[in-house]
């Protein structure tokens, strides 16, 4: 019998039992040139303190957030995003856009170690907060004033550049605060500093191991009022729109696995590269039930963050990334 007499459903039988072929027509591949690392980087000296909801994660000092930083470079990975953990906070979050805090203390010793490693910065402010909002409050009122803001952010940001950060990512969701960054990026002369942007960040429950990672869990309140109610997609649309036109290099969507849907529709809307983070609840998920046994952690994590990139995510932030690149090498 003919080609022409198959059935299209034999044909495709016969790819996908065909072991040698299988690789040759399969969609989507993961590299671990698709990944970029968060790592939490403590004040003090010789840190590594364990994180229990996130295993295998842990805050680190300067010294060895860059020995995690060379491990991640070994491995593939591109690049790194680093989130500071304080040795002091305030109501003015001083520590954020101080020339020796953590993070730009941090950022110049990667450089210095891995220059060719990419370091990403995370700009926000709830790390730096005593009260754990992401700008500053008006405690009258109990709201964030988002202008007030937006001028300690673009100080961040550009405190970040300065240190040698490749790439600033504002976290915040105030509104304008990829124009008020690049503006005050440009004026200090960084104008080739790129934005990745958390353009679609949503209001979460994915979140909870990462506020104890970062110790950014709010004292009152929540954020739901600056960041996307989970239910909305067109309104994620409207903010990846508006961040572009403010001038983001890259935008991102936050969480991934609940928003693979807004994950594609960003894609199909955007020429601007697409990244999705795979945040702390989705890697904790896994990680606990390979602990209890119920999945196997390496295919559930490589099929997981497959769906992501499928999805149409080019750039992957995700704890999982070092495990990623030594599964796919092995």
């Amino acid at each position: 019998m003919g080609e022409e007499m198959a059935f299209p459903e034999q044909r495709l039988r016969r790819t996908r039992r065909t072991a040698g072929l299988r690789g040759l027509v399969r969609e989507t591949e993961l590299s671990p040139g698709d990944f970029i690392y968060p790592i939490f980087v403590a004040a003090g000296e010789d840190v590594r303190n364990e994180i229990p909801s996130m295993p295998g994660i842990l805050q680190l000092s300067i010294n060895h957030a860059v020995k995690e930083a060379q491990r991640a470079h070994a491995l593939g990975t591109p690049g790194v995003l680093l989130f500071g953990i304080p040795e002091d906070k305030d109501e003015a979050a001083t520590g954020a856009y101080d020339p020796e805090g953590v993070v730009q203390l941090a950022t110049r010793a990667i450089k210095d170690a891995v220059p060719e490693l990419l370091v990403v910065t995370d700009v926000c402010l709830c790390e730096y907060m005593s009260h754990g909002h992401c700008g500053v409050v008006d405690k009258e009122r109990g709201e964030v004033l988002n202008d007030v803001s937006l001028e300690l952010l673009a100080r961040t940001a550009v405190s970040h550049a300065e240190a040698g950060a490749d790439l600033v990512a504002p976290s915040d969701m105030m509104d304008g605060r990829v124009a008020a960054i690049r503006s005050e990026l440009d004026r200090e002369g960084y104008e080739n500093t790129p934005i990745m942007a958390y353009a679609a960040k949503y209001a979460s429950a994915f979140y909870g191991p990462f506020r104890e990672a970062a110790e950014s869990t709010p004292q009152f309140g929540d954020r739901r009022n600056y960041q996307i109610d989970p239910a909305n997609a067109r309104e994620a649309l409207r903010e990846v729109g508006l961040d572009a036109e403010e001038g983001a290099d890259i935008v991102i969507v936050k969480p991934a696995l609940p928003y693979l849907d807004v994950v594609r529709r960003v894609r199909e809307q955007t020429d601007l590269p697409v990244a999705a983070y795979n945040v702390s609840g989705e890697f904790s998920m896994i990680k606990a039930a390979a602990e209890k046994g119920w999945l196997d952690e390496r295919g559930a994590v490589l099929e997981a963050l497959t769906g992501v990139k499928r999805a149409g995510a080019e750039i992957i932030i995700s704890y999982h990334a070092p495990d990623v690149a030594r599964w796919l090498s092995e």
